[in-house]
């Protein structure tokens, strides 16, 4: 972060604080209609349904997509970045971890089961997992065909065309894991249907953290927030494992 990007801002009166206030309420109160307009649309999203069975690795055992839905009918999947062999996950989903074990019981109480996914051993997945103290549901999709059908792993011979399908588009190839956020639900009958997913700064619903620090007169403290809007700056460059800090 360039000391540029980090100015103070400008000391006044109380009234001429309090005018500029109520000129950035009537923005948020904007934003907040505006964001619920979206979210609405996001309800009314249409279902497809899954017509191929998922089978994870769990601590209880092999566990359907369904199966891990555990009695409740909404399913809310982290594509956790953290591949075989791998020495420790992905800092940036770490992050975003971290703030799942707080939420479980609120989110279980409206219907919602929360699970990562990664494409690591259950073994290795248990390791990291012990080391950073999480409770939260993780299961392993090791031999599995379900990041790939969602797109957040990319095979051998799609990273040698040096192009990937993600984020709904073809984008250079950056990494083999990347994340995102996926979305189900199970009617009576037992039927499994993709209702949403989300990837790129998408995820960021996860992150509590920054909302807070939105707040503050700092803020991220990330090069893309100056000037506004700026996205090709380096996201979440400061972020540790929390035993790292």
């Amino acid at each position: 972060m360039t000391k540029s990007t980090i100015e103070h801002p400008k000391v006044v009166s109380r009234d001429e604080w309090l005018g500029a206030r109520k000129a950035l309420l009537a923005k948020e109160k904007e934003l907040t209609r505006y964001r619920d307009t979206v979210n609405a649309e996001r309800r009314r999203l249409p279902m497809v349904k899954l017509e191929k069975e998922y089978v994870f690795d769990a601590p209880e055992g092999q566990r359907t997509l369904a199966k891990l839905f555990e009695g409740r009918r909404q399913l809310l999947v982290q594509h956790f970045m953290f591949g075989p062999g791998w020495e420790q996950g992905c800092p940036s989903c770490s992050f975003m971890a971290d703030h799942t074990d707080g939420m479980n019981v609120h989110l279980a109480h409206r219907d919602v089961t929360v699970v990562a996914v990664s494409r690591a051993p259950l073994a290795e997945i248990e390791k990291f997992k012990k080391r950073m103290g999480w409770q939260f549901k993780w299961v392993s999709s090791f031999g599995s065909d379900f990041n790939h059908d969602f797109h957040v792993s990319f095979t051998p011979e799609e990273q040698a065309k040096g192009q990937v399908y993600y984020n709904y588009g073809m984008q250079p190839f950056e990494s083999e894991e990347l994340p995102g956020i996926s979305v189900f639900y199970k009617d009576d009958a037992g039927n499994v249907f993709h209702t949403y997913s989300t990837y790129r700064r998408g995820v960021e619903v996860m992150m509590g953290t920054y909302n807070l620090l939105d707040l503050a007169p700092k803020g991220r403290q990330e090069d893309w927030e100056e000037p506004p809007g700026r996205s090709d700056g380096p996201l979440m460059h400061w972020v540790r494992h929390h035993d790292k800090y």
